[in-house]
């Protein structure tokens, strides 16, 4: 997916934003009738709201399950930018209300035939300026015309219903991303079928996102023993071990089809066998999952 970085730079705009007096602005912003926003994801796993800028294309923000507070706001341009241009990122005031001065957020740069995004206190920023009825509203050379400018703006109209339901949403996001459950080893208690009190959250926090994450591609559980109790028991009990995890799995919403499971008994050690820490270790079982997004 072709995305624009937005970068911060220390680049002032002044000549961006001075045409010649001939010059002329073409705007894009969505109108009262037209200014709609929406929540397109709601879930403990992440929050998405979005809007559509008539001519333009659409934009959004978002928030994902993570140990962070994040956000990030998303533009899906119908035309990519057709070279690097320097942009600036400033509230307005409405059409209705001119009263109210505009104010500076923050210069950008966008890249040839890349989308764009802000990161992070700009994007919250953007979001403050929004709950405070101003437009967050972008200013740049047009690619083709440099005696032309252009602006694109982000409506405030009807954006304060859905920023409650998007900052609620947020508020109940899951405390772990993705990333910190797709790659993880289980371990099983001695002589038991029972994981050890650490790997028991840790398929709890597993459960948790695979619940609302129906998108996802492909999960792996590859289940091994330590080197007592013979080969073929072996072989067979950690099979089971990795069936039984399936079936945790698919409780939690997630298609039989998308797991694989495979148990290899003695095989791939990664410790020693000769002491109880080294078997404690290959008592083990490996989730691997792609989102495939």
């Amino acid at each position: 997916m072709n995305r624009l970085f937005l970068f911060s730079t220390v680049v002032g705009l002044t000549a961006v934003l001075s045409l010649p007096a001939d010059g002329m602005m073409r705007s894009y912003t969505a109108s009262i009738t037209e200014s709609s926003w929406t929540m397109t994801k709601n879930t403990p796993t992440a929050c998405v709201l979005e809007h559509q800028i008539p001519r333009f294309g659409k934009v959004n923000f978002s928030s994902v399950a993570n140990k962070n507070i994040n956000l990030d706001f998303a533009m899906n341009m119908l035309q990519k930018p057709a070279q690097r241009t320097d942009v600036e990122l400033r509230s307005v005031p409405p059409k209705w209300n001119t009263t109210r001065p505009s104010s500076h957020i923050t210069n950008l740069v966008y890249f040839k035939q890349f989308d764009g995004e802000v990161l992070n206190d700009k994007a919250w920023l953007m979001l403050t300026e929004l709950e405070k009825g101003m437009s967050p509203t972008f200013f740049y050379r047009d690619w083709y015309n440099t005696r032309e400018s252009v602006s694109v703006g982000v409506s405030a109209v009807n954006f304060t219903p859905q920023h409650a339901v998007f900052m609620d949403c947020v508020s109940q996001l899951l405390p772990y991303s993705f990333e910190d459950i797709s790659f993880t080893t289980l371990n099983y208690k001695k002589n038991s079928q029972d994981l050890d009190r650490r790997s028991m959250s840790k398929l709890k926090m597993i459960r948790d996102y695979l619940k609302y994450e129906p998108e996802m591609e492909l999960v792996l559980i590859d289940s091994y023993t330590d080197s007592y109790g013979g080969r073929y028991n072996n072989e067979q009990l950690s099979i089971k071990r990795a069936n039984d995890l399936k079936s945790m799995l698919e409780q939690s919403g997630i298609a039989g089809s998308k797991i694989s499971v495979g148990g290899y008994g003695e095989k791939r050690h990664i410790a020693s066998n000769t002491n109880v820490q080294g078997r404690d270790k290959n008592r083990r079982v490996v989730i691997t999952m792609n989102r495939g997004y």
